[in-house]
Formats: C-alpha cells, sequence, structure tokens
C-alpha cells in the first residue's frame, strides 16, 4: 500500500532522524518527493510504502513526537 502525506517537522525535531527512525521501525519504504528545510522549520512531502499497519503506526509515532502529518491527494507536482 502507498500513502502520500506532507510532514511538518518542528524546529527541536529537524536535525533528527524521525524518519529515518520510523521507517526503519515500522517497515516503511520512504520516497521523498519533495523537501524544504530552514533552521526554523522543515517541511516534506512523500509516499509511503509498506502494509497499512505499519503506516498507521508509523505516522502515529511521527505525530506522538510532534511532527504535523498531513495526508496528501493527487498526483504531486511543483
Amino acid at each position: 500500500m502507498k500513502r502520500r502525506v506532507k510532514l511538518t517537522f518542528p524546529p527541536h525535531l529537524i536535525k533528527e532522524p524521525v524518519l529515518f527512525t520510523m521507517a526503519k521501525k515500522y517497515d516503511v519504504m520512504p520516497n521523498i518527493r519533495r523537501a524544504r528545510v530552514t533552521e526554523t522549520v522543515g517541511e516534506m512531502i512523500l509516499e509511503l510504502e509498506g502494509e497499512e499497519r505499519n503506516l498507521d503506526d508509523g505516522l502515529q509515532s511521527l505525530t506522538e513526537q510532534g511532527v504535523k502529518v498531513e495526508l496528501v491527494e493527487g498526483d504531486i507536482i511543483e
């Protein structure tokens, strides 16, 4: 299963490997489509591929750490 999401990272998580950690822990493969990182905010649009339960658990773990998770519909062009 694939899911497209937009992640917005708060300043204290910008330099932390939260996406890598989530991908390894929940056996999810990320495909980064677009990213913008500054000193104060990090935004990323990506496709995640994996089992539905793993995707749900992985995204929930990101939310619990303070990452804003939004589902993205349609094609990613920009």
